[in-house]
């Protein structure tokens, strides 16, 4: 990108990608529903399928889904400096928060209402990862093929225990024979 970009949209992103940082607990997956309703459904940066695309290529590069991601969106809107701004976004309200925890947990972990928060808030990260795979749910099971691969994927995690780099690009190559084989004939749609 040779082209100056305006501050305030970078701004605008780096607002974007610090609501998300900050309103979000349990991690990178917990940030996906919230990464989509933002950029997919209301900003419009970003199509289903490109969503997609960004989560599949994140969960196979090395370190944190929702970093990843938002380098990956932030570099595809404004280049190497979208990526930097999107990055800081996304790390800096809970670099800020387990800093300012840090400065008072050991003081107040064993208050029971502490640890009682804490057990409170566990359900509601198991739903927002749930809410993240039923919202990508659609875009990624368009036929009979996919739902074979992630019923195969989903053997050979927890009942074969494969790791899951190997059980990611096994479904890859798996992706791109079936789509040679689909161009020698379509396999059957869902819908």
């Amino acid at each position: 990108m040779n082209e100056k970009i305006p501050f305030r949209k970078l701004f605008f992103m780096f607002w974007a990608f610090f609501k998300i940082g900050a309103f979000t607990l349990g991690g990178g997956f917990a940030m996906i529903p919230l990464m989509k309703a933002e950029f997919v459904d209301k900003l419009k940066w970003l199509n289903e399928d490109e969503f997609l695309d960004i989560i599949a290529v994140s969960q196979c590069a090395p370190g944190a889904v929702a970093i990843n991601s938002s380098i990956y969106i932030g570099y595809r809107l404004y280049g190497l400096p979208g990526a930097a701004i999107a990055a800081l976004g996304t790390v800096l309200p809970s670099f800020l928060i387990i800093l300012a925890v840090a400065l008072v947990y050991a003081k107040i972990r064993s208050m029971p209402a502490v640890q009682k928060a804490f057990r409170g808030v566990y359900p509601a990260l198991v739903v927002l990862v749930m809410s993240a795979a039923i919202n990508l749910w659609k875009a990624a099971f368009k036929n009979y093929v996919d739902i074979g691969i992630a019923a195969i994927c989903l053997a050979a995690l927890f009942i074969f225990d494969v790791h899951p780099v190997f059980t990611v690009l096994a479904a890859g190559i798996s992706g791109v024979l079936f789509d040679l084989r689909k161009e020698h004939g379509e396999e059957g749609d869902i819908g």
